[in-house]
């Protein structure tokens, strides 16, 4: 799904901008637009998948960081893994794509349908 290039949002930006700053600084972002924002569905997604993802790999490193050594490992490779994600996910958004990652796309999905 991509964005209707005439569909309204709250901030009178592009959609396909804002989505793409939904996750230029992880779930703070996200957090941001899913306040601000109350009539782009494809903002509000964006945002509340930036939230779900931003927010558990943060989780996962904070909880990774107290593991010695194969901890400090894995953290390492997660974070070059969020790297990656983060990228793609801006580039998609900002490409009008309604990009859904496996399992938390969906549930970020259902979660802006309430």
């Amino acid at each position: 799904m991509s964005p209707n290039v005439t569909e309204k949002t709250s901030t009178g930006m592009q959609p396909n901008v804002e989505g793409l700053l939904c996750y230029l600084v992880g779930f703070v972002t996200g957090i941001v637009f899913m306040v601000i924002e109350k009539e782009s569905k494809f903002v509000r997604f964006h945002a509340m998948q930036s939230i779900f993802v931003s927010g558990g790999l943060f989780v996962a490193q904070i909880i990774l960081g107290f593991v010695p050594y194969i901890g400090w490992v894995i953290s390492i490779l997660l974070s070059l893994l969020g790297l990656i994600l983060w990228i793609v996910l801006m580039m998609k958004a900002y490409q009008g794509e309604l990009y859904k990652l496996p399992v938390i796309g969906d549930i970020a999905e259902k979660q802006i349908q309430n």
